[in-house]
């Protein structure tokens, strides 16, 4: 049986960070969408998953990957992949699961990302 170790903690109201430890596969993929899920319920705008420590990944793993993008996406949120690991990351490349501009080196490059993004958004709010 495989092990998957999952973190998440509200940095921000609505931001979450979600760290992954261990292999993300067929056995520990729902895992994750079940914590993805709840996250969602309440409402999270901002999902990071921080892949440190993520030794695998299978194409169950990536589904749930795409799966939790396409979500927020649907609800004007935003999502990123952060720390990934040179085997991890060439699994996203090979596939073009992310578009680039998702993936992100280390937590704090994603959230000068979103902050941009926020300033952006609120800018155009004062044009009205």
């Amino acid at each position: 049986m495989t092990k998957l170790t999952i973190k998440s903690r509200e940095r921000t109201p609505r931001v979450f960070e979600v760290a992954l430890t261990g292999r993300l596969d067929t056995d520990t993929c729902r895992h994750l969408e079940a914590t993805v899920a709840r996250l969602l319920d309440g409402k999270a705008k901002v999902i990071e998953l921080n892949l440190a420590e993520l030794d695998y990944i299978s194409s169950m793993g990536l589904g749930v990957v795409f799966d939790t993008m396409t979500k927020l996406k649907k609800t004007d949120g935003r999502f990123a992949v952060t720390n990934l690991q040179p085997h991890v990351k060439k699994i996203f490349e090979i596939t073009k699961l992310l578009p680039a501009e998702k993936v992100f080196t280390n937590v704090a490059e994603a959230d000068r990302y979103f902050d941009a993004i926020q300033r952006r958004e609120k800018g155009k709010g004062r044009d009205h």
